[in-house]
């Protein structure tokens, strides 16, 4: 069985959570992985930028960060994958959602898979890796009915 959890950190409501639960919930099924748990957690920009900083030595705030404990081959579980923490800053969403005309919801579900795909070990260092990682972000949010033009 799936474990995802979902963690608000901020002083803010977040819309749209029981559509985002179901939502990595298609994305896990579409992926064929489960069992598998990992952890969503909502920030604000300061907390997001001290986790840039002192994981990455980034100096700024990001939208989104993640934590996959696949990355460390040194680390085995044996029912399922234990995948690690996705990082949301709930401020970017907000401003990026805007800058580029489409819902919240849509950018939440964006940052959401983007951050799933990161932990399974996908990822867009260079153009091909982009071109890979991007198209299956596309598709899932396609698939499942949030596009750039309309809110489910």
């Amino acid at each position: 069985m799936n474990q995802v959890e979902f963690f608000n950190e901020t002083k803010e409501e977040i819309p749209y959570i029981e559509t985002l639960k179901d939502f990595i919930n298609f994305a896990i099924k579409k992926e064929k992985i489960e069992p598998v748990e990992f952890n969503i957690i909502f920030v604000n920009k300061e907390e997001i930028h001290k986790l840039n900083y002192t994981y990455r030595g980034i100096d700024r705030e990001t939208d989104v960060i993640t934590f996959a404990l696949e990355d460390h081959k040194d680390i085995e579980f044996l029912d399922g994958r234990v995948l690690g923490d996705i990082y949301i800053c709930v401020d970017k969403a907000k401003e990026q959602a805007k800058e580029y005309g489409h819902s919240l919801l849509r950018e939440y579900a964006f940052l959401c898979i983007h951050g799933f795909y990161h932990l399974l070990g996908y990822d867009h260092m260079t153009e091909k890796e982009e071109k890979i990682m991007f198209a299956k972000q596309e598709e899932v949010l396609n698939e499942y009915g949030i596009t750039r033009e309309k809110e489910i």
